[in-house]
């Protein structure tokens, strides 16, 4: 039996997730502020309903699953009313603006057995999934460190900063790779264009382990960069989102201590290569993913949990940013054991 699905946001994004939902599920509602949005995609979805009113979406018993891809100050709520209504959910990233936010979306969650699902579409790109692999089949050796670039010249925003249009991307990769919640978040930032909304963002993360990890965050470069770097004790790989066929290329460098010499270390340079990566598209295999949790069942909430720990880095990032306390300690709270 086909899933029934109702999305709230038609915009920029939302335009490709209806496409995409549309396609997979039965898309039976659509929900937006503006007019002119839902007559438009109403003449691409006539089998929809529309609405202003997000609690008329709501009200439609035989409605499965709910997508939220509103401005983000709004997503907390609305997943909240989605979960508290008995629908599962799938909300765009960032799900809440707090750590404190999330866990009570999780503990609602949880509590009904509902899927919540927050949108890190970089967890489905083929080519992340495949360094992913590559990590944990031990092929880089122990990962000493991961540092992410996300730069370009533009969008300019001006309703969020670099760290919250740009970084949620990254940090959600880099903690899913490590599988680890960091000790220390140190962010700096500046403000160049617009008072009060960093343009350039430089941030540092260091974990139980030792590993640490960087992110470059700007919309004022010459360079459009998409790239995740992972160094290891054995090799070093590098994930490339601008490179069309090799989005995955492995380096067998490496430091390495003589023997004879203890002490004195030297690298060491061997082949290059590049796996073969699937063309499948993120964002299909995430909406997939969705609607096969809806399916089957939530299981461990894994999703969501790694929502929080996501949430709780970039707030602890945009507070070292502001000059407070970036660097304190993070103990895991109940409902995540």
């Amino acid at each position: 039996m086909s899933i029934r699905v109702g999305q709230a946001g038609l915009g920029e994004w939302g335009k490709n997730l209806v496409r995409n939902f549309s396609e997979v599920a039965e898309l039976a509602w659509l929900c937006d502020t503006s007019q002119e949005l839902r007559e438009r995609f109403a003449a691409r979805n006539p089998q929809a309903r529309t609405t202003d009113d997000f609690a008329e979406l709501l009200a439609d018993d035989g409605l499965d699953a709910v997508v939220i891809a509103t401005p983000v100050p709004t997503h907390f709520e609305l997943a909240r009313q989605a979960l508290v209504a008995g629908k599962h959910v799938f909300v765009e990233k960032p799900p809440a603006m707090r750590r404190d936010e999330m866990a009570e979306l999780l503990a609602l969650a949880r509590e009904r057995d509902l899927v919540l699902m927050p949108g890190h579409l970089l967890l489905y790109h083929p080519g992340i999934r495949r360094l992913k692999e590559l990590i944990d089949a031990g092929e880089l050796g122990d990962v000493l460190c991961v540092y992410g670039n996300r730069q370009n010249l533009g969008v300019i925003r001006s309703h969020e900063n670099a760290l919250w249009s740009l970084g949620v991307h990254d940090l959600s990769v880099i903690l899913w790779l490590i599988a680890e919640e960091p000790v220390e978040a140190v962010a700096l930032g500046r403000d160049f264009l617009q008072p009060g909304v960093e343009d350039v963002v430089f941030c540092y993360l260091r974990f139980p382990s030792g590993k640490v990890a960087h992110m470059h965050l700007s919309w004022l470069d010459p360079h459009k960069l998409r790239k995740i770097t992972v160094v290891g004790k054995e090799k070093m790989a590098v994930f490339d989102d601008m490179e069309l066929e090799r989005k995955i290329v492995v380096y067998e460098k490496a430091p390495w201590e003589p023997a004879e010499r203890y002490g004195e270390w030297r690298t060491r340079t061997g082949d290059i290569y590049s796996p073969k990566i699937p063309i499948d598209e993120p964002l299909r295999l995430e909406v997939e993913h969705f609607l096969r949790l809806v399916q089957n069942g939530p299981g461990d909430h894994r999703e969501a949990v790694d929502g929080l720990a996501v949430v709780g880095a970039l707030e602890r990032l945009t507070e070292s940013l502001r000059g407070r306390a970036g660097e304190a300690s993070l103990a895991p709270t109940e409902i995540e054991r």
